[in-house]
């Protein structure tokens, strides 16, 4: 928005009324790109804290202290009056999203039955996509009302914060965080109120019971447990999918789209409202996996995205190459631009019911109950890690290497679709407490599930020494 602009970034409002500006260089400033990547960062360091946080108390309170956060950094934003307020209240957004996004995988794997833990945890996906439209259809509706616009659009944040912390008040803690606390009625309770009055419920108590004694008697420490040897698949497995979904190019649509849009010639209005299409679009893809991620699996829904993201930044890549060459002066022709905005939503799709909801799910399922909390807030730390990285250098990336940028996250596809294919194990319907077979029977993974004698030897005598 233009009011914000000037208020808070001058130089960038100067670049966009120059005629001669390269249409790829028009948004590259470090401060903007400072304002968009201060969240990651703040978010790399609280997800850390949140690991240490669940595991010691609770993960519904996670839940409650990272909406209070969000809630803070929001009313922020939405006052600032000088760059540096507005990048605090972004930093605080960053550590409410920590906070969350490491908790709430964790509560809906350890809540849902099997058989809908798939679908469950799509929703989690689901609902970032609404908030994405939501927030581009606010942006459109506030655009011509001037500074108070832009404070409207980044104050609404509150809205979501405020459901989320009081709704995380009335529900439940999960079985397995209540009987780590020796709390067993109240895990009883929690079973039965999320599962009804199934037959297995004094079964699955038992289960998860005898699971948290073993890892009491190990006296394990989970950041300290997750790096031993038999949990290296877990441990690899979790830094590499949140990795690999960042390099994507999803970034491209996630918090650039309407300025990629504007640098190619759409204009604001044009730019948002395309952004709202896109996000549309994502939402209606993120209902794929919510259907169909329980029935086909999880590792053919990766497969088949990684051919299509693949394809359709190729695509943009030809013509971008074609339409704008080098020097990016030229602004790209109708056709090209409804173009680029169909590879950008086939994209956004694939990305929806793949990469999206299953970075998410999948290291929910695979991590062991006494390394989870530590998992996944490694899971979520290395996310905002390399969103961190690819916000910070993005836009210079688009400077510096024009259409060639969409081939560098075309080449990291080929490789995280061919790890998916050698390394990732199927998960559907499998019970957590079960997932050992899942390794013990898989191609690579055995040597690590399953000690070779020799392994077990050495160990005897380093322990004996």
């Amino acid at each position: 928005m233009e009011p914000f602009l000037n208020r808070f970034f001058p130089s960038v409002l100067k670049n966009m009324g120059n005629a001669e500006q390269n249409e790829y260089c028009t948004f590259d400033t470090q401060i903007l790109t400072l304002f968009t990547s201060s969240l990651y960062i703040a978010g790399l360091v609280s997800s850390l804290i949140a690991g240490h946080v669940a595991s010691a108390i609770w993960r519904r309170g996670t839940l409650i202290a990272g909406g209070i956060i969000f809630l803070i950094g929001s009313a922020l934003g939405a006052s600032a009056v000088n760059v540096e307020m507005l990048i605090f209240g972004r930093l605080l957004l960053g550590f409410g999203i920590g906070f969350t996004n490491q908790s709430a995988p964790i509560y809906l794997s350890e809540m849902a039955p099997p058989k809908w833990r798939g679908a469950l945890n799509s929703g989690f996906q689901l609902f970032l996509g609404l908030g994405s439209v939501v927030a581009n259809v606010i942006n459109f509706a506030v655009d011509q009302l001037g500074d108070s616009g832009w404070r409207i659009s980044l104050g609404s944040a509150a809205v979501p914060a405020i459901i989320m912390t009081v709704g995380s008040i009335f529900i439940p803690d999960t079985p397995s965080s209540l009987i780590q606390r020796d709390k067993i009625q109240k895990a009883r309770q929690s079973l039965t109120q999320v599962r009804g009055n199934e037959s297995d419920i004094e079964s699955k108590l038992n289960e998860l019971i005898s699971h948290n004694e073993a890892r009491k008697a190990a006296n394990s420490q989970p950041f300290k447990t997750i790096v031993e040897r038999q949990y290296r698949p877990q441990l690899i497995l979790t830094i590499a999918i949140p990795a690999f979904q960042q390099l994507t190019g999803i970034n491209i649509i996630s918090f650039y789209a309407p300025v990629l849009f504007r640098s190619i010639g759409f204009g604001l209005d044009g730019s948002l409202v395309a952004s709202v299409i896109l996000g549309v679009l994502n939402l209606a893809a993120a209902l794929v996996p919510t259907f169909f991620v329980d029935r086909l699996g999880r590792r053919i829904l990766f497969i088949e995205a990684g051919i299509q993201i693949f394809m359709s930044e190729v695509a943009m890549a030809m013509i971008f190459a074609v339409e704008l060459g080098t020097k990016g002066t030229a602004q790209l022709s109708k056709g090209s631009a409804i173009a680029i905005l169909v590879l950008l939503a086939s994209l956004g799709c694939a990305f929806g019911w793949s990469w999206g909801p299953l970075t998410w799910l999948v290291p929910g399922e695979i991590l062991p109950m006494e390394v989870r909390p530590a998992g996944q807030g490694i899971c979520t730390s290395m996310n905002l890690l390399i969103t961190f990285f690819i916000s910070q250098t993005l836009l210079r990336m688009l400077c510096t290497m024009k259409y060639g940028l969409f081939l560098f996250f075309a080449s990291w596809v080929i490789v995280m679709t061919e790890f998916v294919a050698l390394f990732l194990p199927e998960t559907k319907g499998r019970h957590l407490e079960s997932m050992d077979e899942v390794w013990q029977n898989h191609w690579f993974w055995h040597w690590y599930a399953k000690k070779p004698v020799m392994m077990q030897e050495l160990d005897s005598v380093e322990g004996r020494c």
